[in-house]
């Protein structure tokens, strides 16, 4: 069992049989948990789910389902909040199990674990007014009923708050099977144990334990929805594996996330949160920006002020206090990324600052990078970067700003900074996103509704319509109303 009074540096399991049974499909033993700012340094292993406990898991959740939907919302809420409770008294150790297993700097962990904490709250308090049953008519009555037994596959950048959704499902009277990425499976081994002593009924939230391959076999079972978080590639095969089972799915998949940055903006009040909204987390989050598009008359000035922030960031060990960056998930991501920066500086950008390995550091870990004459041909501007690169743009004119911002398969968020609220209004407007900041405004309040629109996804996290994507709208005409 994870240690959770302390991080254990190796979790020992028994390794089981790889002996086929009944026809059922295995899958490799164990996976090692690697830390990418120690050298790729094992962490601990954990077993990946054979395809007999994958049915299990899901039979499981299925057997639970109808009890649990049958007890008043109450009691549902009621069960839960031990859940919560508990993560809350971990939550320092909840926050360096992220850090050390992908790399998250500590700070940013304690205040996602928070951030999730406060949305997860948010959830049980609210949901009683938002699953109420609503009288469209006299005599008639709208109720919101679970949907069934979900599959929840999770990415490995945010662990806690991508919870957030399999909880939405759960209190609605869902039960779910829980995977995670394979870069984070001790997390996920955490979070199994924290269910189980908070006394959560069996089934209800199960988690299974893999890679691909466990996903997709997680797919095959008898489930009733999917909730996705991840890459693009993988959100289409989810959904059109949910399309010939026809079933509902909400998918939360990447972005390429543009700023704008009109002439009359406060830089002084933007200048600092783009700086953040692109090398937080080391870049690896869904709606970071992603392209920074700046007027002409305020180019230099951005690019300048930008860069000389961008190298004063210190990276490091992500376990330290002072750390500002710490490295990229794994390797594999490495790699990738340091395709994305050649492709473009051999097709004619320049990098201002970065585009390189730190010396000195071993691991995943790649410099703050900002990108000039990036055009659209390149991999930085098509592609999904999942990583500390910022390509800075200039534009002359309002249309060819918004031209910019809409060139991209995706659609999920957005940044306006501008002294005008009309021209704030009419941007938001023209831009092609599911969620637009204007003037760095947050829209991280659990009760906003988040997705995207085009590649980014389909469906909402968090708010009124988070709880009505995991749920299905029944009518009732008459005195059963």
């Amino acid at each position: 069992m994870p240690c959770l009074s302390s991080w254990c540096p190796w979790i020992p399991l028994p390794r089981p049989s790889v002996q086929a049974q009944n026809g059922l499909r295995l899958f490799p033993v164990l996976i090692t948990s690697k830390n990418p700012a120690q050298g790729f340094a094992a962490l601990g292993q954990a077993k990946t789910s054979s395809s007999a406990e994958i049915q299990a898991a899901v039979a499981r959740a299925r057997r639970a389902q109808g009890p649990w939907a049958a007890l008043p919302l109450a009691e549902r809420i009621a069960a839960l909040r031990p859940l919560i409770a508990l993560m809350e008294g971990e939550g320092e150790v909840l926050a360096r199990a992220v850090s050390r297993e992908m790399g998250q700097t500590i700070r940013l962990s304690r205040a996602q674990v928070d951030l999730a904490l406060e949305n997860f709250a948010w959830k049980l308090d609210n949901a009683p007014a938002i699953l109420a049953p609503r009288e469209t008519c006299p005599g008639t009555v709208v109720h919101r009923i679970p949907i069934g037994t979900g599959a929840a596959i999770f990415s490995w950048n945010f662990p806690l708050p991508n919870l957030r959704t399999a909880l939405q499902a759960v209190i609605a009277g869902n039960t779910v099977v829980v995977k995670y990425s394979e870069e984070v499976p001790l997390f996920s081994a955490l979070l199994d144990d924290l269910v189980a002593r908070a006394g959560v009924p069996e089934g209800v939230m199960g988690f299974v334990t893999g890679g691909a391959d466990v996903g997709q076999a997680l797919l095959e079972q008898e489930i009733d929805f999917v909730s996705f978080t991840g890459s693009a590639d993988t959100g289409r095969a989810v959904y059109a594996r949910a399309a010939e089972k026809c079933i509902p799915a909400v998918l939360e998949l990447g972005g390429s996330s543009p700023g704008l940055v009109f002439p009359d903006a406060n830089l002084d009040a933007a200048l600092p949160q783009l700086l953040e909204q692109r090398f937080s987390n080391a870049g690896q989050f869904c709606s970071a920006l992603k392209r920074l598009l700046v007027h002409t008359d305020s180019f230099e000035e951005v690019l300048g002020r930008l860069t000389t922030a961008a190298r004063a960031m210190t990276l490091g060990d992500p376990l330290k206090e002072d750390t500002d960056m710490g490295p990229l998930v794994a390797a594999r991501q490495l790699d990738l990324l340091e395709e994305q920066v050649a492709d473009a500086l051999e097709r004619g950008a320049v990098a201002v600052c970065g585009a390189m390995r730190p010396e000195g550091l071993h691991g995943a870990f790649f410099a703050p990078t900002i990108l000039k004459g990036v055009t659209r041909d390149m991999r930085v501007w098509r592609e999904e970067v999942f990583g500390p690169v910022l390509p800075v743009v200039p534009f002359e004119t309002y249309a060819e700003a918004i031209e910019m911002a809409n060139d991209t398969l995706y659609g999920l968020t957005a940044l306006v900074y501008t002294g005008d609220a009309a021209l704030a209004a009419r941007a938001a407007r023209d831009i092609r996103a599911g969620v637009v900041s204007v003037n760095g405004a947050s829209f991280r309040d659990p009760a906003n509704p988040f997705g995207g629109v085009k590649g980014s996804g389909l469906g909402r996290e968090n708010g009124v319509e988070g709880f009505y994507d995991v749920t299905q709208a029944k009518l009732i005409a008459g005195s059963g109303a």
